[in-house]
């Protein structure tokens, strides 16, 4: 590991390696081998197999089952969550706004992997935090209106707006599905100047990228 990106913390099998790249890092000093699978993030819930495309597929997910394709999703206040199977043969990145959330993007993730939910681990990589994260009255209803329990990561703020906990919405998508090993969060991309990009504090700002790959494994 380099000062330039942090390591999932997770209990992965030998043979992943997985974490995101910070604002002052590079993909490149992390010591992957294969090729990362760009992908043209759209906000919504279609996944891919890493493979190597001509031009980066619209998509806001990939999974892998070989050591030639590592998985690589951009984000900046955006949730990166990294999957990895128990057996470490299978991993998969997803970017998870609260758009993509919504849309179902972590369920559709899931239902392309050959493991059960309960036989997989998964790291939710750095993201804005619930003190920062302030949406409409339209965000808060895209998750009650499909489970009314998602009504206790919302907090009401003094402009009339809610505070919304993206780390826990998504932990509580994945508790339903079934999946136990959840580790990670804590991060705030917003507040955390010197280590993360963040949209929501400067528009023009680059992305970090989080990745998840499978080290010298068969298929």
């Amino acid at each position: 590991m380099s000062d330039g990106w942090i390591a999932a913390d997770w209990s992965a099998p030998p043979g992943i390696i997985a974490g995101t790249v910070l604002r002052q890092g590079r993909l490149e000093d992390c010591n992957l081998s294969g090729e990362p699978c760009w992908l043209q993030q759209v906000h919504g819930a279609h996944v891919v197999v890493a493979a190597s495309f001509e031009q980066p597929p619209q998509a806001d997910a990939s999974i892998s089952r070989s050591p030639g394709h590592i998985c690589v999703v951009r984000t900046a206040d955006c949730l990166p969550i990294l999957l990895c199977s128990s057996d470490g043969t299978e991993v998969a990145a997803v970017h998870a706004g609260w758009r993509g959330l919504a849309a179902g993007v972590i369920e559709a993730t899931i239902a392309r992997l050959r493991h059960a939910p309960d036989d997989l681990l998964v790291w939710l990589g750095p993201a804005i935090s619930q003190a920062a994260f302030e949406v409409g009255d339209e965000v808060r209803a895209a998750f009650v209106d499909q489970e009314p329990d998602d009504v206790r990561h919302f907090v009401a703020n003094s402009r009339g707006r809610w505070q919304a906990d993206l780390y826990a919405l998504a932990s509580s998508r994945l508790g339903r599905l079934g999946v136990g090993s959840i580790t990670g969060g804590g991060f705030c991309t917003f507040t955390e100047r010197e280590r993360f990009f963040s949209y929501r504090r400067n528009p023009d700002c680059g992305r970090m990228v989080s990745f998840v790959a499978l080290q010298g494994l068969e298929k």
